[in-house]
């Protein structure tokens, strides 16, 4: 399974529950004991915290990770693996997680062991990233980051695409009845005045950091290393472009996720 830091899951999920309609199907009002699986750095866990005035508790499988939840959203932590949970049968009665499946090799593999704890309610929040859009000041980023997720696509080794149908599909394969899906959208923007991450995100565009991270992904789909060195140089030029924009104050990005919440019976 991937590893993410704690920078990367607070940058990317910022705000993402700002608009919690999407979550209605989860009665969170009427929840007594929840279970938040894959919580990391805890941005679900203290939306739940909120919506609720049962227990929460988070689940993760890095221990760092869960330091940074019980701070963030001051809720209860245990340390473990999403297919092996240390709980017995029918113990909570939601079990939760948010672009946890999307990172596992057998979804429905995870949901049966949600459904083993859970007496009521099993939701997946997960997204779509082939459907992610990103508008830009500098006229070549939307391409350059279409045509870097398309290899990336290519070359995971997981359905980071599995979105709502395939979510579906999981939840059924593990028994689950009654299964609805909402869709929900995040949107991240960049504008001024620019947050240190945004500073910190252009200076990797224009190092060429953040794609030599995920080099040997893009290199398994059908990047050859010669493509590879010509996405990167394309991708650096963009990125000394985004410096000089904000330098000016004049960039600004939007992306927008598609995600969804998906939830099934026991």
């Amino acid at each position: 399974m991937r590893q993410f830091s704690a920078d990367y899951l607070r940058d990317t999920r910022r705000g993402m529950w700002d608009d919690r309609e999407a979550l209605a199907d989860l009665e969170l009002d009427s929840r007594e004991r929840v279970l938040d699986v894959g919580c990391g750095t805890g941005e679900l866990s203290r939306v739940l915290a909120e919506e609720t005035s049962g227990e929460v508790i988070g689940a993760d499988a890095d221990r760092d990770l869960l330091a940074v939840a019980r701070e963030q959203a001051d809720i209860e932590t245990v340390a473990s693996d999403a297919l092996r949970l240390p709980f017995p049968d029918d113990c909570f009665d939601l079990v939760v997680c948010q672009a946890l499946l999307i990172n596992l090799p057998d979804p429905a593999a995870a949901v049966r062991e949600f459904r083993r704890v859970s007496s009521d309610l099993v939701a997946a929040v997960e997204p779509d990233n082939g459907g992610v859009s990103v508008e830009s000041t500098v006229e070549s980023e939307d391409g350059l980051a279409a045509r870097a997720r398309r290899a990336y696509l290519r070359g995971v080794e997981t359905d980071v695409t599995l979105g709502g149908k395939g979510t579906r599909g999981a939840f059924r394969e593990a028994g689950l009845s009654d299964v609805t899906t909402r869709q929900h959208y995040h949107s991240r923007t960049v504008e001024p005045p620019y947050a240190e991450r945004d500073l910190r995100s252009a200076r990797r565009k224009a190092s060429g950091e953040g794609l030599a991270d995920d080099r040997a992904t893009l290199l398994a789909g059908d990047l050859s290393v010669a493509e590879y060195d010509d996405l990167r140089s394309d991708w650096r030029e963009m990125g000394r472009e985004v410096v000089e924009q904000m330098s000016a104050g004049e960039y600004r990005r939007a992306e927008v996720v598609p995600f969804y919440v998906t939830v099934g019976s026991v």
